[in-house]
């Protein structure tokens, strides 16, 4: 009978915390990356600036319970992030951009000199404080992209300058 009664029926406040679990699982999957971010230091302006930064660039910035989100991971697979989930800890997700979570929160603590980057997940896999910061130092994808562009570019226009003397020279 107690057996039944566990499984069957959660509490509301089970509920809440289950379907906030449920929550935080689909943004882990739909999230090209995040960053666990301990915010501690910051006052309530710069807080509110920080939030305007990320907003600006497309990431979704939440403070959220650090057993809630080591629940969704877990179930998820991953328990590297259980060490990371404890104190003040906030999460910025990246839907658009996968490197614009780690770029605004590295900004922001140079800006700030407090707070710090935990860790973080970069195509799904687990990235330490270190690896955030090499991740932060790369440009977002339209620069990514024009470089690409510029580098594709380059060497082909003097190969086909080559590739036309050879065949001039073919042709005396």
């Amino acid at each position: 009978m107690d057996h039944e009664r566990h499984h069957g029926h959660l509490s509301p406040s089970q509920q809440a915390k289950h379907e906030m679990v449920e929550q935080i699982k689909q943004k882990i999957q739909e999230s090209h990356s995040f960053v666990v971010i301990d915010y501690k230091g910051l006052t309530v302006a710069q807080d509110t600036e920080f939030r305007a930064e990320f907003r600006k660039n497309g990431v979704d910035y939440r403070v959220l319970k650090n057993t809630l989100v080591r629940k969704a991971l877990n179930e998820l697979g991953y328990t590297e992030f259980d060490e990371a989930l404890n104190g003040p800890s906030a999460i910025a997700f990246g839907t658009d951009d996968a490197v614009a979570p780690a770029k605004v929160a590295s900004e922001g603590v140079k800006k700030y000199n407090k707070m710090q980057i935990k860790c973080g997940m970069f195509d799904k896999k687990f990235a330490d404080a270190q690896v955030c910061e090499q991740m932060a130092k790369v440009p977002n994808r339209e620069t990514l992209l024009a470089m690409l562009v510029s580098v594709l570019s380059a060497p082909i226009r003097g190969l086909a300058v080559a590739l036309n003397a050879v065949a001039e020279k073919k042709g005396e």
